[in-house]
């Protein structure tokens, strides 16, 4: 495929693409520090596949300027300085590219072609322009070049390298020599405007708690549990989400752009809270020498006596790595230079993808990492390569949990694709793993063995050795095509993960719901994350798990006591997140803090199952930065058109964060709480979080009567005696159905009683009302209660 690509790139050369063509004014660069006079600022080498490989320096022996980079070390053809262009390019739009280029390596040819190559993601490379300079000269690359208007520009990468080999190795000093470039240049259309990618339909509807989240994508969630709070990281399907803007529908997913893992947490299994994207991989992530972050596993360890946080991530399907974090939130840090598991990885010969590194962490402190996948190996016969394809493995971890040591073993699971994830429920190892779908990878049309799974579906095994898994530990079916309870558009293949919480088993699995919700049955391969309960048999086999909207309960009503983020979602309709600088007033200063950003007049918010109490709740704060004047935001009980239980007016400063707050009337009991938010056209605000207060309870004295019944000549008396333990005097008003009596002073500490004649021989059961007033801090306060007295015969 790269052959081809640099050939028709050549023809298209050569049939007449203009050479230093007009620049237009509306014209900018694009390309950032191409003089690297700001060091290797927006530089990094090539990673665009696993053997690409080489050695960026910065050097004063420049064209123009100070400082060019020196190229070194290279491992193939392609390997050279490369910047990262996705987003600021136009389909059918033209563009000039500039290089400057030279070699000097006596063993090399007298003359050498360079390129200046677009990498589009995946095999889609063309080749921009070429220069042929003599050794020891420089040579420039000046060409104007036409990206096709069908060409996919979500992923852009552009580079500089020589004609590409075969066998590049054979004659290094002829394809992989050392050079050195500067001057680097693409001028051409401003940047396109970012497509929104705010959804605007109600993705989680109320009332259901899958998807987990409705305002944004997530596949391939990990759960981990760690400190009474559920963590689920996930492989960030928003990153590449761009819907046309007349249509509504975004290309289709394009994975190789994926370098971001999505992070949300709970701790009532509905409510979630968005932590935003960690930047996992590419130029600007903790990982830079990995290109990719799909497949997240999260594990902590005690190493060298501190706790110590490990996510782990496929680097697309050529390796897998990890990076530390100081929390389940960050902040996060690389302690490799390279990926963790790769081809060297002792064991993982014949697995054609190292990918979906899952780690387990076993009661006694030793740790392993499962990982693998793709294409059976063809030395396998045609009906091994489809039912046992041998395709997953189990290594050791090493003490520090970014080493691995021993050899991989084999996991023999049958039908295996990938997503292989061990959770332990006693002593027992539950293996659980996404099924192929057959077709020429897998041996072509064979017969599947009876009872094992059938085509993406979630198969499990048990096993009593973490590290031992022949096929006779296959238990059966843990869940099958997502596509059966979810219908037209949400098959494919799956990726789940099983954890405990507070004594129950969760699994974890994705389907594009959310944007089947927002397309129709023609979805574009953008996925959310959903969870059902797991239950289990009394022989330790699992009940298959069935796929709902309705997900799990919800563990705890929601505490709204408290000062929590806004970006704490239940449900959500036209809304998204957005990272600001500051830290989490909720999760602390060194936790990334979002905002609920981009809302418009008629988007809403919401919490599920807010418990305000007896009492209720008597006010709510909001911090916000108002972007225009007029809007507010309503409080509401039940529904986004419910009961109005107050209305914030946010007459902030505009462009400033300030604290609007609101009193509120009916916040009592436990219910679903709503946020509906109104105002002119356009943004509105930005929340960054809530705050309620409890409503200030009513005064009352501490005033306290009893009653008593005698009898005197034959007759029936009530008699009530009034003891004042409050720190203010009181007056005293009693009510009976044989009359009323007021004492206008009652000292504190002191007591006083009445006696009321009934004249009756027989007196029946009744009540008397006692009513204590007093004026405290200025302001009257009455207290009033019944004292019932029972029947009484004097007879």
């Amino acid at each position: 495929m790269r052959l081809i690509a640099m050939a028709a790139a050549g023809v298209l050369l050569a049939a007449g693409f203009a050479v230093g063509g007009p620049v237009h004014a509306a014209d900018q660069e694009l390309i950032v520090n191409g003089g690297f006079e700001d060091g290797l600022q927006g530089w990094f080498a090539n990673n665009g596949n696993a053997t690409d490989s080489t050695t960026l320096t910065l050097t004063d022996d420049a064209a123009v300027g100070s400082q060019a980079v020196r190229v070194t070390d290279r491992k193939t053809t392609g390997s050279g300085p490369m910047q990262d262009l996705s987003g600021k390019l136009k389909a059918g739009e033209t563009y000039t590219v500039k290089a400057q280029v030279k070699y000097d390596d006596p063993a090399s040819p007298a003359t050498k072609q360079f390129f200046a190559t677009m990498h589009y993601g995946g095999g889609d490379y063309t080749n921009l322009g070429s220069v042929t300079p003599a050794r020891g000269e420089w040579g420039t690359i000046n060409a104007t070049f036409t990206i096709p208007a069908d060409q996919n520009v979500s992923s852009a990468r552009i580079f500089l390298e020589t004609p590409w080999t075969q066998n590049p190795q054979s004659a290094p000093e002829v394809h992989l020599m050392d050079f050195t470039v500067d001057g680097f240049s693409l001028v051409g259309s401003p940047p396109p405007a970012a497509p929104s990618k705010t959804i605007e339909v109600v993705g989680k509807l109320p009332g259901e708690h899958n998807p987990l989240i409705g305002h944004k994508f997530g596949a391939d969630g990990y759960g981990f549990v760690h400190d009474g709070r559920v963590y689920m990281y996930m492989t960030n399907d928003t990153q590449g989400y761009a819907p046309n803007p007349a249509t509504g529908i975004s290309p289709q997913i394009n994975y190789g752009a994926i370098n971001q893992i999505t992070l949300i947490s709970t701790t009532d299994m509905v409510n979630w809270v968005d932590h935003g994207e960690i930047p996992v991989a590419g130029p600007n992530g903790v990982a830079p020498y990995t290109g990719n972050s799909w497949a997240p596993g999260m594990a902590s360890n005690v190493v060298d006596g501190e706790e110590k946080f490990f996510l782990y991530y496929a680097n697309g399907g050529g390796s897998s790595n990890v990076i530390n974090g100081e929390s389940p939130l960050g902040p996060w840090s690389t302690e490799r230079t390279s990926p963790l598991i790769t081809s060297a990885t002792p064991g993982s010969a014949g697995v054609n993808w190292l990918f979906d590194p899952a780690p387990l962490v076993d009661d006694d402190g030793r740790s392993y990492l499962y990982f693998g996948g793709g294409p059976a190996s063809t030395a396998f016969p045609a009906a091994e390569r489809y039912n046992n394809p041998k395709n997953l493995r189990v290594i050791e971890l090493g003490d520090d949990m970014v080493s691995t040591q021993g050899t991989a073993a084999v996991v023999d699971a049958p039908v295996a694709f990938e997503a292989a994830q061990v959770f332990k429920r006693g002593d027992k190892y539950y293996l659980s793993y996404s099924s192929h779908f057959g077709g020429n990878d897998f041996g072509g049309n064979q017969t599947p063995q009876q009872g094992y799974p059938g085509g993406g579906q979630i198969g499990y095994m048990i096993s009593d050795d973490p590290m031992s898994w022949p096929k006779e530990t296959y238990a059966g079916v843990m869940f099958p095509n997502q596509s059966e309870f979810f219908g037209a558009g949400t098959g494919g293949n799956n990726h789940q993960s099983v954890f405990e919480y507070e004594g129950k088993f969760y699994f974890t699995y994705h389907a594009p719901t959310l944007n089947k919700r927002i397309n129709g049955d023609s979805t574009q391969g953008y996925r959310s994350p959903h969870i059902q309960e797991l239950t289990f048999q009394e022989d330790g086999t699992v009940n298959q798990v069935v796929g709902t909207y309705a997900g799990v309960e919800q563990l705890r009503d929601f505490d709204p006591y408290r000062t929590f983020e806004a970006e704490t979602l239940g449900w959500s309709k036209g809304i998204t997140t957005a990272k600001i600088g500051e830290g989490s007033t909720e999760f602390g200063q060194t936790a990334p803090n979002l905002v609920v950003s981009d809302i418009d007049a008629g988007d809403w918010t919401a919490l599920s199952s807010v418990a305000f109490g007896d009492e209720g709740a008597g006010s709510v704060t909001a911090k916000v930065k108002a972007l225009q004047t007029g809007a507010e935001i309503k409080v509401r009980a039940g529904s986004q058109t419910g009961q109005v239980l107050g209305t914030i007016v946010v007459d902030s400063p505009v462009g400033e964060w300030a604290e609007v707050t609101t009193e509120l009337e009916g916040a009592v009991g436990t219910n679903d709480l709503f946020f509906s938010y109104e105002g002119p056209q356009g943004d509105l605000f930005e929340i960054d979080s809530w705050a309620f207060d409890r409503a200030a309870a009513t005064p009352s004295l501490d005033v306290t009567a009893t009653t008593s019944l005698r009898c005197v000549a034959g007759k029936g008396l009530v008699t009530v005696q009034v003891a004042n333990v409050d720190g203010e005097e009181v007056a005293v008003q009693l009510v009976s159905a044989y009359g009323t009596k007021a004492f206008s002073a009652v000292a504190s500490g002191a007591s006083a009683s009445h006696a009321f004649t009934t004249r009756l021989a027989s007196v029946p059961a009744g009540e008397v009302t006692m009513t204590a007033t007093a004026t405290v801090d200025g302001q009257p306060v009455t207290t009033e209660m019944s004292v019932p007295y029972g029947a009484h015969s004097c007879r």
